[in-house]
This record gives structure tokens, C-alpha cells and sequence, in this order.
């Protein structure tokens, strides 16, 4: 473990930088958002642009795979939903509360990661994750948070739904990359050069970006977020770890890099939609900044322990 520990280090170092950086204000909240624009737009964009031209459809999607993170991160989510629920929460809550719980940081923290720590052959199962994550539990959230405050389903909830998808610049990244991979013709030299120049700013900018907006949340209800942690960090792995090694039992690389990912801390986005629709940002926070600060020794751990 120590070795892995190592090696993921300097990740949580630039995270650390990032956040010394805001809390000095050297780095306003503004400068954050700003960088926070670049790296979701730009850098991050172009590197799954990258990474999704040189995969074919078939290697990203792995049918038992996606089978087994969807029930695992369900699973999870139920739980945490569950526990909402004794404690007499409402649906919106409870429906942030299970975001927390089971929708890690792949997309800052993931995919420039583990794709330098496991390989590029990570890449594919870090995408399938990341396709899951937003069109599935995104979509999840959009239905309870705004169907239990209208009582129905409506034509204007679909609507938010389709243009949040449309509008992501993930799935907008992927899914062009996808249909340059399915024309069989390879980027030429200029744009292949140009994507991988703007997705190499993707690693600093991104865990920089995720320190710096750490640096401005607060550990309100710190008993409540140390809930969410522990799901997060413990039980949504573990509940992805039955999934894809028993229930559908996958490729043992992918399988690993799936579990890996899972460990990741609360996701960025969730305190986003959190704020959007006015449900418990306080505690979506907190569940950040704890969840992270405790990843430094906690997805070392899950690497290790999943790794051959």
C-alpha cells in the first residue's frame, strides 16, 4: 500500500497546493470559477474528446461491467436513501444525501488519475462510469428532487433533463469522440496534437480547481457528512466490488479500475445541483471536503487492495 500511496501523493499535493492557494485568497473564489470553466470546458473536455476517438464503441461498453456498476452504485444509493429516510427526511433531501453517497469525483479526479496511475487501458471503464453517472443518476436526482415538489411527472421536467445531458460538455466530449472513433478515419496530426496540448493542462488544472473550491466550503453538520463519507468511501466500493466480481463478474483489470474509481471522493457536481435546487448545500460541502481529505489514505488503500 505504501508504494500506491506514493504514487497518488502527488495528485493529493496539487489538490493541496490548489487549496492553500484559496484559503490564502491568493486565488480568489472568482479565479476558482474561472479555472473550475477551463478544466470542465476546455481541458477535460478535449482529453475525453481524445481518449473517446482512439476507443470504439465496443471496448468502452462492457454490457456485465456496466451491469455491475449500475447495481453496485444503486445499491449504494438505496442505502443511503434508506438511512435518509429513518432519519425523517424528504425526498429531496434524501435524494441529495444518495448523490453524495454514490456519485464519486471521476471526472476531475478520476480520469486524470487513474488513467496515469493504472494505464490508458482505464480509460474505457473510467468512461463507461462517467456515461452512467451522468445520464442515469443525474437524470435519478432531476426526478425526485423536482417530482416530489410538482407531484408529477411533467413535459418541462423531461425537458430539463434532455438539456442538461445536451448542454454537458462531458457527454458532448464523448459522444463526438465516439462518432469520430465509428467513421474509422483518424484525427489528422493538427487536431490530435491540439487536443492532447489542451487535455494535458486537464491533471493540474483540474485537481488545482479541486483544492482551490475546498478551500471555500465549510464542515457544517459534520456528523451528517461523516456519514456521507463513509458511504462514499467505503460502502459504494463495496457495493461495486459485489457487483462486478460476483454478481456480474467482469474483466479482473476492468473490475479493477471500476472499484478504484468508486473509492473517489464526493463529486464537485453534486454541490452544484445541491445549490441549484436549494436541497442541503451545507451538508453536500462538508461531505466534500471531509470525503477528500480522508481519499488521501482511504483510495490508496482500495487500489492496493484490488490490485493484482
Amino acid at each position: 500500500m505504501l508504494a500506491i500511496f506514493l504514487k497518488t501523493l502527488p495528485f493529493f499535493a496539487l489538490i493541496g497546493l490548489g487549496y492553500g492557494a484559496g484559503r490564502t485568497r491568493f486565488f480568489t473564489e472568482e479565479a476558482t470559477a474561472y479555472l473550475t470553466k477551463f478544466v470542465f470546458y476546455f481541458a477535460l473536455s478535449a482529453m475525453l474528446f481524445r481518449f473517446s476517438a482512439n476507443l470504439s464503441f465496443a471496448e468502452i461498453f462492457d454490457l456485465r461491467l456496466a451491469a455491475g456498476y449500475l447495481w453496485g452504485t444503486a445499491f449504494a444509493y438505496g442505502i443511503a436513501m434508506a438511512v435518509a429516510f429513518l432519519r425523517g427526511l424528504d425526498t429531496p433531501t434524501a435524494a441529495i444525501e444518495a448523490q453524495c453517497a454514490a456519485i464519486g469525483n471521476i471526472g476531475f479526479l478520476g480520469v486524470p488519475m487513474l488513467a496515469l496511475l493504472m494505464g490508458q487501458e482505464a480509460v474505457a471503464p473510467i468512461i463507461l462510469m462517467l456515461c452512467i453517472d451522468l445520464i442515469v443518476f443525474s437524470t435519478l436526482l432531476v426526478i425526485l428532487v423536482v417530482g416530489s415538489r410538482d407531484g408529477r411527472m411533467s413535459f418541462a421536467m423531461v425537458r430539463t433533463i434532455g438539456l442538461g445531458l445536451l448542454k454537458n460538455p462531458m457527454i458532448v466530449a464523448i459522444s463526438l469522440g465516439l462518432v469520430v472513433s465509428a467513421s474509422g478515419l483518424p484525427l489528422p496530426d493538427v487536431v490530435n496534437e491540439f487536443v492532447a496540448i489542451l487535455g494535458a493542462a486537464a491533471t493540474p488544472g483540474a485537481l488545482f480547481a479541486i483544492g482551490a473550491s475546498l478551500a471555500s466550503k465549510s464542515a457544517e453538520r459534520v456528523e451528517v457528512a461523516a456519514w456521507l463519507s463513509f458511504a462514499k468511501l467505503v460502502i459504494h466500493p463495496a457495493c461495486v466490488a459485489l457487483g462486478v466480481w460476483f454478481l456480474f463478474p467482469s474483466d479482473p483489470f476492468k473490475a479493477a479500475v471500476v472499484i478504484s474509481a468508486s473509492a473517489l471522493p464526493v463529486a464537485g457536481n453534486v454541490f452544484i445541483l445541491a445549490q441549484h435546487y436549494g436541497v442541503a448545500p451545507q451538508r453536500v460541502s462538508a461531505s466534500i471536503l471531509i470525503s477528500t481529505t480522508l481519499s488521501i489514505l482511504t483510495v490508496s488503500a482500495v487500489i492496493a487492495w484490488v490490485s493484482p
